[in-house]
């Protein structure tokens, strides 16, 4: 395991108050009970029963492999990894009527859960969120809950996006286990299970989708669900809904979500006695041509700069998971600050409070799906980055192809569709996330244009970056490029191609600062020795690229936010103290790009 480096936040980490806050902002309800902290671990051969004894402790929710979890232990495919804490609920905290559900932000990779001997849950992938009803098996105090884990890492084709067993290079430490917030809340006998807003900017509405459930007693009497939404507190649009039936609700005032104006509505949804809220952002995105007969990202109506930035979300001393709320904003503040206006999330779904933070300070988001499948073929998923390699491009949907990709096994096909599934729907409920990026690079690829009409049928308010890199089938709504060993130049445009070209990796300029890093091996894409030759190779780069978008680039993401391990190739360090190249050369370096990507405002047709 590599050396690491404490952030500021994580040597400030109370673990008495360990990422206390509430974790689901698209969904707020008042009953919370936070069960982050000390825990009990212990790491047993795969078939042992539940150990009599522990090990020592772990601090949830940072992974073992962390330095922030105090174990400094990997998880083997060969083991299960054993966690057990004690529950007392807080008086008053359940009743006796309703349910209560313990929620697990995100565990890597599969796991079952144990209340009190019962068991009460099991998942399966580890970066979406689970709920268990734990009610039946829950006692008023002195709970033992029980969760054990199994990781196979990158062995046999599960979604395990940069992690490795044997890392190195692009590939980070393998982590394993409870590595989001895990927490109790209590519902009533009819609830808000669900949330689903669509946002209508074109009418001036929204589209609600209230989801209730009910206990046994309570089945059939979900009755009409109250939606009010509100602008600085006064209700624009109000409604009586039937649960599970969409329903569109007009709005007096009409305010667009942008990144330079992240307005967000505030929600109030009641059922029964159950009052939960959420907020909304009002944007639309599109694929429009420009004068010239470029395609151009619209955002709401309008051509809007998509300059970005690649990120990883990684950290020197929580691996997936930020030391702290404030550190996850600092990320996404920061990169504002420099002048970015997108993030493009890396093969990782990060918990929920991260996306809050972009839709309230105006970041736009691209989502890839973690990546998965067996062993990819260095000549399919490697070589085309290369200078002097020839840019083929590969048919996903041809079984010799899916050997190449990682991608013949049926079973993990299928589990690699069900996450998209579930990934859609827990994000849609984010503004600021306007594009799905199901493949990278050709990494576990398969199928990629009948996954991109999937997309499209599950959110026709969102775009679709079908495959971002090489193996391009031609479908989707962006055709995307990634170039790191050539200056950037348009290609020929391809008769009838009516996608945007974008230009969804490149750059990777490493620079090593001495004291900040934590790998083994320095990795980048193009070496420099010093601050200011960085930054003048940085201005000149994104010069060059202003001139490509007259010839029809439209977007452009840059590698990358922060060093992670082997990589110094961040624009900040891994420990995020160091920014590398100084702010107003970062600023003024990104002024042309972005007026170049504006001036379709005033030539769109």
């Amino acid at each position: 395991m590599p050396d690491h480096l404490l952030t500021r936040w994580g040597r400030a980490l109370d673990p008495e108050r360990v990422l206390p806050e509430y974790p689901r902002p698209q969904l707020v309800r008042d009953s919370y009970l936070n069960l982050n902290g000390r825990w009990e671990i212990a790491f047993r051969p795969l078939g042992d029963p539940e150990p009599r004894e522990y090990d020592g402790q772990v601090l949830v929710p940072f992974s073992p492999e962390a330095p922030l979890s105090g174990v400094g232990r990997q998880l083997r495919p060969d083991e299960h990894l054993w966690y057990r804490r004690r529950v007392d609920l807080p008086a008053g905290f359940h009743d006796g009527t309703g349910r209560v559900l313990l929620h697990f932000g995100g565990v890597d990779q599969s796991c079952v859960v144990w209340l009190n001997g019962m068991e009460v849950g099991r998942n399966e992938g580890g970066y979406l969120p689970f709920a268990c009803d734990a009610t039946d098996a829950l006692r008023h105090d002195g709970n033992v809950l029980v969760v054990r884990v199994r990781d196979l890492g990158n062995s046999r084709g599960p979604s395990s996006g940069k992690q490795r067993l044997h890392h190195g290079g692009i590939w980070y430490t393998a982590q394993s286990g409870i590595w989001q917030t895990v927490w109790l809340e209590r519902v009533p006998p009819t609830w808000v299970q669900r949330l689903d807003l669509v946002p209508l900017l074109g009418d001036g509405a929204v589209e609600v989708t209230v989801s209730a459930g009910a206990t046994s007693r309570a089945t059939g009497s979900t009755g009409r669900a109250g939606v009010r939404v509100l602008a600085h507190g006064r209700e624009v649009g109000s409604a009586e809904v039937t649960p599970g039936r969409p329903t569109t609700i007009p709005l007096t005032a009409v305010h667009p979500w942008t990144p330079d104006d992240p307005f967000l509505y505030d929600v109030e949804v009641t059922v029964g006695d159950d009052r939960v809220t959420s907020y909304l952002g009002l944007r639309s995105v599109a694929v429009e041509p420009d004068a010239d007969g470029h395609p151009r990202l619209l955002l709401n109506g309008e051509p809007y700069p998509h300059v970005g930035v690649l990120d990883q979300g990684w950290w020197s001393d929580g691996l997936m998971t930020a030391p702290s709320d404030e550190a996850m904003a600092h990320d996404v503040a920061t990169m504002k600050r420099l002048g970015f206006t997108l993030l493009r999330k890396h093969v990782k779904v990060e918990p929920l409070r991260w996306y809050h933070h972009c839709d309230r300070l105006g970041m736009l988001v691209w989502q890839d799906l973690p990546n998965g499948g067996g062993r990819y073929r260095t000549a399919a998923v490697t070589w085309p980055g290369r200078r002097w390699w020839p840019r083929l491009r590969l048919r996903d949907d041809r079984p010799w192809s899916r050997r190449l990709l990682g991608r013949a096994d049926a079973a993990g096909r299928d589990a690699f569709r069900e996450e998209l599934r579930r990934t859609v729907a827990l994000l849609r409920n984010v503004p600021s996330l306007t594009v799905w990026v199901p493949f990278n690079e050709g990494w576990g690829q398969f199928d990629a244009a009948a996954l991109a009409r999937e997309l499209a049928d599950l959110d026709p308010t969102r775009l679709v970056d079908h495959a971002s890199g090489w193996h391009d089938q031609g479908a989707g709504d962006l055709r995307s490029l990634h170039e790191y060993a050539r200056p950037f130049r348009v290609p020929r445009l391809r008769r009838h191609d009516r996608r945007a070209l974008v230009l969804s990796e490149y750059g990777g300029y490493d620079l090593h600062v001495e004291g900040h890093t934590s790998g083994d091996h320095d990795f980048g894409y193009r070496h420099f020795e010093s601050v200011p030759a960085l930054g003048a190779a940085f201005t000149r780069l994104h010069a060059q690229l202003a001139g490509e978008v007259t010839r029809g680039l439209t977007a452009t993401v840059y590698t990358q936010v922060s060093d992670v391990e082997d990589e110094v190739n961040g624009l900040l360090t891994y420990d995020r103290e160091v920014l590398k190249v100084p702010e107003e050369t970062v600023r003024t370096a990104l002024v042309p790009l972005r007026e170049a990507l504006s001036r379709g405002r005033r030539g769109a047709g």
